[in-house]
């Protein structure tokens, strides 16, 4: 029973896989229009910063796609990873997206302070993750 439960399971996850590289395909050529349409409008090789903003905001969707894709493939296709690790480093990947496109003057203190301890937590639980997988010597020295 549990067999075929495992065969399911990596159906889904090549068919996720599939989907997620389509999504990606469609959205790298989403963004290489958007960058051929702002290039080319008056003024031509010149862009404006909200065009900037949703350029690197795209570029970053991209790129956190792929690393979803790269998460998706190493986690549930082989059971070697560690799935905290890989899940963590994603959800950095994501946080750091946000932080690159933020419009710091529209927020406040303390939406900062909490993006700020987001952060703190995310990268400590993947030190602590990391840590714990890397195995360490546990024999006191014996060269004495």
């Amino acid at each position: 029973m549990i067999g075929y439960i495992k065969k399911i399971e990596k159906f889904i996850v090549l068919i996720l896989v599939v989907m997620m590289a389509l999504v990606l395909l469609l959205s790298t050529i989403e963004l290489g229009w958007i960058i051929y349409k702002d290039i080319v409008s008056e003024p031509v090789f010149l862009l404006e910063i909200n065009e900037l903003l949703e350029i690197f905001g795209l570029f970053m969707l991209v790129l956190i796609g792929v690393e979803l894709l790269e998460t998706i493939v190493k986690t549930y296709l082989s059971q070697t990873t560690d799935h905290a690790q890989i899940v963590i480093a994603v959800a950095i990947i994501a946080i750091a997206r946000k932080v690159i496109i933020l419009d710091v003057k529209d927020l406040s203190g303390p939406l900062l302070l909490g993006i700020a301890a987001i952060i703190m937590a995310l990268c400590t639980g993947y030190y602590l993750v990391k840590q714990k997988s890397s195995p360490r010597d546990s024999a006191p020295d014996q060269s004495e």
